[in-house]
């Protein structure tokens, strides 16, 4: 006799990466540690109707306290499967790139939230305890490089892409 094959149930979250410049420049990503004592990027459920990038900018700022966060733009979905409650989930999580240039992070406690700390790159890859996660977190150090190098063009060249006057 064959077993009926159950579907997955499908959820989808939201999250971001958080950067901030060092004094030096470098890059420190901000990582937070859950209720199970693991690291990674804060990251919830969107709300009925929510864009993800919308959901992203909440949820980073519900987990972490932080505001006047600047959207650089999406980096990536990740998906993975697990159990809950028994029965299968396929979760999905759309990624988004942000900035803070001020402010200290704040753990929302009341949602698990245990630390929020911030790390260099290097640091924070060997930090998360996901692997999905420090794909993710690749990808966005990617991204911070290059918007370094748009703005050193951007600064040298009196902030003016090209020499075109017409």
């Amino acid at each position: 006799m064959k077993r009926k094959q159950r579907r997955a149930q499908r959820e989808t979250s939201a999250g971001g990466v958080v950067f901030r410049r060092a004094p030096d420049g470098e890059p420190r990503f901000l990582l937070i540690r859950d209720a199970y004592r693991n690291w990674g990027f804060p990251k919830g459920h969107l709300e009925v109707a929510e864009p993800p990038a919308v959901a992203a900018r909440r949820e980073v700022g519900e987990e972490t306290g932080l505001g006047n966060l600047v959207l650089h733009g999406p980096i990536r979905v990740i998906d993975w499967y697990f159990r809950f409650g028994g029965k299968t989930i396929h979760k999905y999580c759309h990624f988004f790139l942000f900035e803070s240039k001020q402010g200290d992070p704040v753990p929302q406690t009341e949602e698990g939230i245990t630390d929020c700390a911030w790390h260099p790159g290097e640091a924070a890859r060997r930090t998360i305890s996901y692997d999905n996660a420090r794909a993710v977190l690749e990808q966005a150090t990617a991204m911070v490089q290059a918007l370094a190098h748009v703005e050193e063009g951007l600064g040298a060249g009196g902030g003016e892409a090209g020499g075109d006057t017409g």
